[in-house]
């Protein structure tokens, strides 16, 4: 059973200092993990994240080309507990029909991750973080 929650979209930025400095004369307050080539808002829900749009096609596994076939630059995120529970996840998903355009691997940041495409072309990403945390109904809280 795949968790119904979003805990984190990721918008794949053009130009990723322009874009950050809008949301941040939005007043949104950035989390700690922020850095000079990624940067993390809280909201009143999921969490935002701004990741340069090339590196967002290949962490997601596309091509350039994908981005005109039906990749719209974003990433809704599902993250997860335990490691193993990335593996399993996306098992689920490629039971009922999903693409998985990344199959389950380590992540370079320490985690785990994998990513997937819906019937519409939606990406998603199923993603451990050791040092994520959730409150009792599964919402992040903050990695």
């Amino acid at each position: 059973m795949v968790p119904a929650r979003v805990s984190l979209i990721t918008i794949g930025a053009r130009d990723l200092p322009s874009l950050r400095a809008f949301y941040q004369r939005l007043g949104w307050a950035e989390t700690d993990v922020s850095s000079d080539s990624y940067a993390v808002f809280r909201t009143a829900g999921v969490l935002l994240s701004l990741f340069p749009l090339q590196e967002l096609l290949h962490d997601a596994g596309l091509s350039a080309d994908e981005t005109v076939q039906g990749f719209k630059g974003i990433t809704l995120a599902i993250n997860v507990e335990q490691p193993e529970q990335v593996d399993s996840l996306i098992e689920a998903v490629r039971t009922v029909g999903g693409r998985v355009t990344r199959e389950p691997s380590d992540a370079f940041w320490g985690g785990r991750t994998a990513y997937f495409f819906d019937p519409e072309n939606n990406a998603w990403e199923v993603a451990w973080n050791p040092t994520a945390v959730f409150d009792e109904r599964g919402a992040m809280l903050s990695f």
